[in-house]
């Protein structure tokens, strides 16, 4: 049995498909780790949707923020943005039982006995991975409750834009969701920067990338997030792998097989030459 860690799909399934017949993958067998972001902004969310769906334990998932997004705008939270491809998922005639099973995801997938943790934007600095996964729990626990409309409803927000251990409520739950979901630069005081997306060179005054920040809790576990196209991938920090090559822009779809840490790529287009 192979596993690949797959960066954000975001509706490219064709590019998805190109991508698993490189590496040969055999859903009986192996498995996939998708680091978030399945849908939006490319054109088949919902052929990813049903894909992911029906490979059942073969496929590990967190949620990004714009699976988020979807399942707010699905709950009430929030309404399609002009921007959005989200639509065919909407108007599906499996629309509640996509999104049901969307709910049902994790924000943190942590296996000890190999040494690998998922989550779609990263571990904040001062979170061991066991405590990333500890709190991401408290917010699946809402989503998969019949409270998970009011959560959609307060989710969206810059503030608080730290951590803290006397949060409660929906700011802790949305400090949480930020973390996990949206998180790219971070200051001395752990506070995040929500509105710099471009590359590791543009960090605003007083911020850094979170991976960069010495003393990380978990520098001994090996990381797998996406989220940050801006990087193309490309990340110099020992045990972080950044799996977002910007397949929706124009990039590359990338997956890492975890037992040896070989990449593997597609072109967004088939027309272009694969590396």
């Amino acid at each position: 049995m192979a596993i690949y860690a797959i960066g954000d799909i975001q509706g490219c399934f064709e590019a998805l498909q190109r991508l698993l017949q490189k590496v040969s993958f055999d859903a009986t067998q192996d498995q996939l780790w998708l680091a978030g972001d399945l849908v939006n902004r490319g054109p088949q969310s919902l052929e990813v949707l049903r894909f992911v769906k029906d490979l059942g334990h073969h496929a590990k998932v967190v949620l990004g923020n714009h699976d988020l997004h979807l399942l707010a705008i699905h709950y009430g939270g929030q309404s399609v943005r002009h921007h959005d491809t989200l639509t065919p998922i909407l108007s599906a005639p499996d629309r509640d039982e996509l999104l049901d099973w969307l709910r049902f995801q994790p924000l943190v997938q942590l296996d000890e006995g190999i040494n690998w943790c998922m989550s779609h934007a990263g571990i904040p600095p001062r979170w061991s991975v066991r405590k990333a996964r500890r709190l991401a729990q408290e917010v699946e626990a809402v989503l998969q409750s019949p409270q998970c409309a009011d959560f959609f409803r307060a989710m969206y927000g810059n503030l608080p834009d730290r951590w803290q251990k006397g949060l409660t409520g929906q700011d802790r739950l949305r400090t949480i969701v930020n973390y996990l979901t949206r998180m790219r630069f971070v200051g001395d005081e752990q506070q995040l920067d929500l509105t710099s997306k471009e590359g590791v060179g543009t960090a605003p005054e007083g911020f850094m990338p979170w991976f960069e920040v010495a003393g990380r809790k978990a520098c001994n576990n090996r990381l797998l997030f996406g989220h940050w196209a801006a990087l193309e991938g490309k990340v110099t920090t020992d045990n972080v792998y950044a799996l977002d090559t910007g397949c929706v822009w124009g990039g590359q779809l990338s997956a890492l097989r975890l037992d040896d840490q070989q990449w593997f790529r597609v072109p967004a287009q088939p027309e272009e030459t694969e590396q």
